[in-house]
């Protein structure tokens, strides 16, 4: 028997490449007359699969043993209409017989455990064919984050009870605050807003809910991933029947859609949620990465970690994510700890995914940093090799995040909103897009993801308290804070780069004080319907910085040059001020923006540049420019702790 290092050294080998390499179909192919079922499996020396009739429990309907194809290919084929069936594998290696469900499963049972053949198109909707990617202008791009199970469990969403926390709970029309036909919820209140992108926090079938069970007192976010092709069941109706999880995933997609939001999908390739998983029961120790002495690399700290230059996981990780972009007409990707992926991977993905009607304008994201120490020995897709990156690649930017709040590892930390010194220097980088920092490669603006909360970490309303007082008291309604949390908004969503935010941040979203909120209870972690209409003015606040935005299309420019057009005025510290001209023929509303941002609690005088300048947000009203406003020349008074807007007229 190989010991971990030979088995290393010989899925790194050429001759392991050229008798292995396959580049043609796997997993269960559908037909009415039969069904193929095809598995890669090169270290199996026999290959069963056990079929059911149900996807849990219930006695084995038959066996039948799957037959070397070549390449390390493994099938089988299966006469008759057999969509509805459940199976799963049965491999036996030198380590002896486990038993697996297919790793290119599309339907699953309950917990996964089994796989599903199923019709695909007998799970599309009504009207699934005319489903359509919206169009959206990089200028129009924001991207608001939330989970399928905090976006509608709170009681007051209005959503109707067997929905609240599933795929469809965003189908529903018209939801309203305790149904009380006036302060809209859920897609309704996404509408109102403006976003244009909802992110999805993981969708696939993950394994730290019980699927089984009740999910009253369980909670996760779920970045586990069990089966990467398969939508979680906890967010259906019915987890215990396969084709259920599909139709309501396209359900939930096709509604949005039609509400002209795309939809970008939180994927998590970068690891398994145990070593004791889909992919390992099938070939052992190949699709992770190992370190020299052939034990695990552990660079996700999650015990393990994809191999994503191996040839065939690499394989597996492509086939994965166009299957999402074509089966489910997803929008974009958003790669967790994408620091963990090897370049020519994510710069082959970019490539694919253009092939696609449409494709060109499907995004890509991701973390640029890894959770640990990596065995990755080719170039990481990180910041550092930013410019090695396909430019329609983009990272979050956590210097722009930083400098905005403070540091998200201390709660203390201050940032430019709370007056540290010497953090103004970082805002003229962020407003940028860092294309004019020695910080970063050279890169485009389009490549940066800016923004200053996300699922993990403190909400930016938390982070806001815990820097302002010892004892924070985060249900109050603290007007410091609020103005701090305006300057926050005001700042990342004037800056170039694609603007993002965790779902609630535009009401004053908290966790008491929690940090990692990833298993604590739902009730924390739902989003409270209610605080959107107590915290009204600063939704409305954000949905003028988004429209704003979107009138003035330069800020979401994606070229090298746009950047370099930014003036930067000579002013006080801490006070930071810009002007950036509209592109000719661009369709701004205003022939330049100015913009300012003071942090103080004082009122500061300044001087616009020439010319006469609309007051378009004043730091408390961000949707001036949506009506009459004053027009302003030389001198103007910034508000305290505010965000200024002038448009050129």
């Amino acid at each position: 028997m190989k010991t971990p290092a030979q088995w290393k050294a010989w899925f790194e080998s050429e001759e392991f490449a050229r008798q292995t390499g396959y580049q043609g179909p796997l997993g269960a192919a559908y037909s009415p007359s039969g069904t193929h079922l095809r598995l890669w499996a090169p270290t199996a020396q026999s290959v069963r699969v056990d079929l059911y009739r149900k996807g849990d429990g219930g006695a084995c309907i038959g066996s039948l043993p799957l037959s070397p194809w070549g390449q390390g290919v493994w099938g089988v084929y299966l006469p008759g209409d057999q969509h509805g069936k459940y199976y799963h594998f049965n491999v036996t290696t030198e380590w002896g017989s486990v038993t697996t469900a297919d790793p290119y499963a599309r339907a699953a049972g309950v917990n996964g455990a089994r796989s599903m053949i199923v019709d695909l198109a007998r799970t599309d909707p009504p009207g699934w064919e005319q489903d359509k990617r919206p169009v959206i202008p990089a200028s129009k791009r924001s991207v608001w984050e939330v989970s399928v199970r905090d976006f509608s469990q709170d009681p007051a969403s209005g959503v109707r009870n067997a929905w609240r926390g599933k795929f469809l709970a965003f189908t529903q029309q018209g939801t309203t605050l305790n149904c009380d036909g006036v302060h809209p919820t859920c897609l309704n209140y996404l509408k109102r807003l403006g976003v244009r992108y909802v992110q999805l926090m993981p969708i696939f079938d993950f394994g730290s809910v019980d699927e089984s069970r009740p999910l009253t007192r369980q909670y996760n976010w779920g970045y586990d991933p069990t089966n990467y092709n398969v939508p979680e069941g906890s967010y259906s109706t019915d987890p215990a029947r396969g084709e259920v999880r599909v139709r309501e995933c396209k359900q939930m997609i096709q509604a949005l859609h039609a509400a002209g939001i795309g939809v970008v999908m939180d994927v998590v390739y970068n690891h398994m949620y145990r070593f004791d998983n889909v992919l390992n029961r099938a070939v052992p120790l190949y699709y992770f990465r190992q370190n020299e002495d052939g034990s695990l690399s552990n660079g996700s700290g999650c015990g393990n970690e994809f191999a994503s230059e191996r040839p065939m996981a690499r394989k597996y990780f492509l086939d994965s994510v166009l299957y999402w972009a074509q089966e489910y007409h997803i929008d974009g990707f958003r790669f967790d700890l994408m620091g963990l992926y090897d370049v020519e991977t994510m710069n082959l993905l970019r490539a694919e995914l253009d092939k696609l009607p449409g494709g060109r304008d499907i995004l890509m994201y991701g973390e640029p940093w890894q959770g640990g120490s990596s065995a990755l020995h080719r170039y990481e897709a990180n910041k550092n090799n930013l410019a090695m990156l396909n430019d329609r690649i983009g990272i979050f930017c956590d210097d722009t995040r930083d400098a905005i709040k403070g540091g998200c590892f201390n709660a203390r930390e201050s940032g430019y909103v709370e007056g540290r010194p010497g953090s103004f220097w970082d805002i003229g980088g962020a407003v940028a897009a860092w294309c004019r920092s020695d910080k970063f490669p050279p890169h485009t603006p389009g490549q940066i993801v800016s923004y200053v909360s996300a699922h993990d970490n403190f909400t930016l309303w938390d982070k806001l308290l815990l820097v302002r007082y010892e004892r924070p008291e985060f249900g109050a309604v603290d007007r410091a804070a609020l103005a701090q949390n305006r300057l926050a908004a005001g700042i990342y969503l004037t800056c170039m780069g694609l603007p993002f935010w965790q779902a609630g941040e535009e009401f004053a979203r908290t966790k008491k004080g929690q940090g990692n909120s990833y298993r604590s209870s739902p009730a924390l972690n739902r989003l409270d319907w209610k605080r959107a209409e107590q915290f009204h003015g600063l939704v409305d606040y954000y949905r003028g910085l988004i429209g704003l935005r979107n009138a003035f299309p330069r800020l979401g420019a994606v070229d090298r040059a746009s950047p370099n057009a930014i003036a930067f005025f000579d002013l006080e510290q801490p006070l930071v001020g810009w002007r950036l001209p509209a592109l000719p023929g661009d369709g701004a509303w205003w022939g330049a923006l100015c913009v300012y941002y003071n942090p103080t609690e004082q009122e500061q005088p300044i001087r616009l540049p020439d010319g006469r300048w609309k007051l378009l947000s004043d730091g408390a009203s961000s949707s001036l420019w949506r009506g009459d406003s004053r027009i302003l020349s030389g001198e103007a008074v910034l508000a305290p702790v505010s965000a200024t807007i002038f448009g050129l007229v």
